[in-house]
């Protein structure tokens, strides 16, 4: 399990490459809502989501023969991203596994900063070739299985424990599980009366079917949300999950997507479907918990087009 000493060491390290972006109040979400909302606000990181955070921790931990031989990341396009920047940035040599479903404004800015894109048919077969690439003799940048990356995503819970107000709900995206992984075991430590939830989209179910099961399982996977679509958690973003979250709730992609443009009109922020998903997982959330509820929502990244969503542009 991750602790907090290594949460605060990875902010230190992180702190001249990242942003610590705004937790603020939404007056538009909270009256849609009917109760306090706080917005984490990870779509205006560099590279646009809080990956940022995972990557440059664990490269700016390479040794020197590590970064001579470069570093593979494979994504369904934000992890993808943020290893190519902060790559680039840190003179390290990087290529990003992604598979056809990912965006294609994602291959671009990973090919733009200076990585080389492989794209496969699908998620399992880019987590095999990375597999390969790693065997090749490339340092993988895993998304969520490394405690140094897992370790970076805390860092936005060491910030939501100390700009928000009193929450007594956090409800985090889940992928691979990295995010809520790290922010779980922030708030764990600084803020344990706060309850997590996990949200993911129907498709994109690694999380909530490996706690069905009691453990990571491959699932298949059919979710639009390419950001999301994990083939399977690791046993340590399980771990974290099960002795840490309260529950993960699943809402389909068109909710998802239907979050997207409530949260655009209400809250003026552009987020995509992989964080437009914790809107409808709100209201449940308030079902169950009651009306006295102060919601933390991490707007975990905005790189979506309107294009991509279907409307046009």
């Amino acid at each position: 399990m991750i602790e907090l000493t290594e949460i605060r060491a990875a902010a230190d390290r992180i702190a001249p490459y990242v942003l610590r972006t705004p937790t603020v109040p939404s007056p538009g979400l909270s009256e849609l809502l009917g109760v306090p909302v706080t917005a984490k606000l990870e779509v205006l990181q560099r590279t646009g989501s809080f990956k940022a955070r995972g990557a440059t921790n664990r490269l700016l931990q390479l040794g020197d023969a590590d970064r001579g031989a470069g570093v593979v990341a494979v994504s369904g396009g934000n992890h993808g991203i943020a290893v190519a920047v902060m790559a680039g940035e840190l003179g390290v040599k990087a290529t990003v596994v992604m598979p056809r479903t990912a965006p294609e404004h994602a291959r671009q800015a990973a090919t733009a900063a200076g990585a080389t894109v492989r794209v496969t048919d699908d998620m399992p077969a880019a987590f095999a070739l990375t597999a390969a690439l790693r065997a090749d003799g490339l340092v993988a940048v895993h998304p969520f299985d490394d405690p140094a990356v897992l370790a970076g995503q805390g860092t936005v819970g060491l910030e939501l424990a100390d700009d928000a107000g009193d929450l007594t709900d956090v409800l985090v995206s889940i992928g691979g599980g990295g995010l809520i992984a790290g922010i779980a075991a922030a708030l764990r430590e600084l803020r344990p009366g706060v309850r997590v939830w996990g949200v993911e989209t129907e498709g994109a179910q690694a999380m909530s079917a490996a706690l069905a099961a009691g453990g990571p399982i491959d699932v298949e996977l059919s979710s639009m949300v390419s950001t999301l679509s994990a083939p399977r958690v690791s046993q340590l973003t399980y771990d974290h999950a099960a002795a840490l979250v309260t529950d993960v709730l699943v809402v389909s992609d068109a909710d998802a997507v239907r979050g997207t443009l409530e949260i655009a009109d209400r809250a003026k922020v552009w987020t995509e479907p992989a964080a437009g998903c914790l809107l409808p997982a709100a209201r449940r959330v308030l079902d169950r918990v009651g009306p006295q509820a102060r919601l933390g929502l991490v707007l975990c990244g905005g790189n979506a087009t309107t294009a991509s969503l279907g409307l046009g542009g």
